[in-house]
């Protein structure tokens, strides 16, 4: 009961920030101050207002049919998209909220495992250097932490046979090459990278120890037959291993703050520290694990070799199917395109499978209809689920490119299985009071790595005619 008023507060406090946005709109009701009920409320306005903007479509529809004029339409229809979009990405904040609050230990219960006197220690010493690390007293005393910490985690590893944590080694000295960060900071900004990394939520992610890191993948699979009692078994077949090697690259970022900031005692540099590495980590893996060209950087699942028509039984290794849209320069008139995505992704993979595209297409995708006239796109009215195209959920992922001759805007398909990201574990930061007079720059660095993974797994689209 605590959790659930704990959640449905924190929702309520969320919703005041898009109200002011959506009762510019025409169809959406004034409230002075956001209500639990209204929060509930947001969530089923989506469905009331999804019927609205098919209504309109329609008409729309018909005014072209008669030879009428449509702008007025469009503009009903653009502010609709603006509305269901704003309610959107709320349930999306507030299903965040809610598997924050469901992590053990959210709500004072316990739960998630506590630090360590020595892990706790070499956090305030580290801290204390992010906030001053002229002071040699501040260094010895974040390197002395950090000896005993990695004393500790050496004895605990003798203890229990586990593999010491990379992290908790400082290779070098704080002015030559910064420090390791602390766990449980390094942990909470991989949790905001997942939460902001689109492709990261749907992708199959390593922890590594390496950058050679490399999966065998068996290209056709292991050999069977049927046998009666004392036949003669045939001989297994060599199977043919490729080999899926991510690309890495450094991803970093470079928080900057004022040193007036960093000596303000109310100042949570902890927080901002988190808040600003890994978004602009998140923005820049995002780009990367689209379209990265493997230098220096991850390879993108659109950046292998080109796509080719050719179906699964006799296309190389290493390279994705595509389905032409029959148009030279525009998405599918016909839902069959979208069918034959569907289709020819064996069933193994449609099981998993995610359509992945920007909000642009995501917009037209959402007229589409059937013959019967249902429309194709359906919103999501529970909590935890996505909104979904032909039944299938949609990540929406702004890296992916736009409707143009020969792009591929949409990909469908299976990405756990497809779609291979690999981190190196270990996140570094160093600390530069030098370049810009009066400011501190903090560069936080990791190494990310990624590569297709099976590409019988993941379906393109192709705008072209053929």
């Amino acid at each position: 009961m605590k959790k659930s008023l704990t959640m449905l507060a924190v929702m309520a406090a969320h919703f005041g920030a898009f109200s002011t946005k959506a009762q510019s709109l025409g169809f959406y009701e004034k409230r002075e101050e956001p209500s639990i009920k209204s929060v509930a409320e947001a969530l089923d306005k989506i469905a009331t207002a999804f019927d609205q903007y098919k209504k309109t479509n329609d008409e729309r529809i018909e005014a072209v049919k008669s030879g009428k004029g449509t702008a007025e339409f469009d503009a009903k229809l653009a502010r609709m998209d603006e509305y269901i979009n704003s309610l959107s990405e709320v349930k999306t904040k507030l299903e965040k909220m809610e598997t924050k609050l469901s992590r053990p230990g959210a709500l004072g219960g316990g739960g998630e495992q506590r630090e360590s006197a020595e892990s706790v220690e070499y956090r305030n010493a580290f801290l204390d250097w992010v906030r001053a690390p002229a002071d040699g007293e501040r260094q010895q005393r974040a390197a002395a932490a950090q000896k005993a910490l990695e004393a500790k985690a050496k004895a605990d590893a003798a203890a229990t046979g586990r593999e010491v944590r990379s992290t908790q080694t400082v290779t070098s000295t704080g002015s030559a090459g910064g420090f390791a960060l602390p766990e449980q900071i390094e942990r909470q900004i991989a949790r905001l990278s997942v939460d902001m990394s689109p492709i990261r939520q749907i992708a199959t992610v390593r922890q590594v120890g390496t950058t050679d890191y490399k999966e065998l993948f068996d290209v056709n699979g292991a050999a069977f037959e049927w046998v009666g009692e004392g036949d003669t078994r045939s001989q297994t077949n060599t199977p043919d291993l490729a080999e899926v090697a991510p690309t890495f690259g450094m991803a970093s970022a470079k928080p900057q703050a004022s040193e007036e900031s960093l000596d303000d005692l109310f100042f949570d540099v902890e927080a901002w520290l988190i808040d600003s590495a890994a978004e602009a980590m998140a923005q820049g893996e995002g780009a990367a694990f689209v379209a990265g060209n493997g230098t220096k950087k991850p390879t993108g699942f659109l950046a292998g070799p080109t796509p080719v028509a050719t179906a699964d039984a006799s296309r190389a290794f290493g390279t994705l199917q595509y389905i032409a849209s029959g148009q030279a320069a525009a998405l599918p008139t016909s839902i069959d395109v979208f069918f034959d995505l569907v289709y020819g992704l064996r069933a193994r993979y449609r099981n998993n499978a995610q359509w992945v595209t920007n909000k642009l297409v995501l917009a037209a995708l959402r007229k589409y209809k059937d013959s019967t006239g249902q429309y194709l796109w359906q919103p999501a009215l529970t909590a935890g689920q996505p909104s979904t195209f032909l039944g299938y959920g949609i990540t929406e992922a702004e890296d992916t490119p736009a409707v143009a001759a020969n792009a591929f805007p949409l990909a469908f398909g299976d990405f756990k299985e497809g779609y291979l990201i690999a981190d190196r574990v270990g996140t570094r930061i160093t600390r530069d009071e030098i370049t810009t007079p009066g400011f501190v720059k903090f560069y936080v660095r990791k190494r990310v790595g990624g590569k297709l993974r099976n590409t019988q797994a993941i379906k393109l689209l192709k705008i072209a005619a053929s």
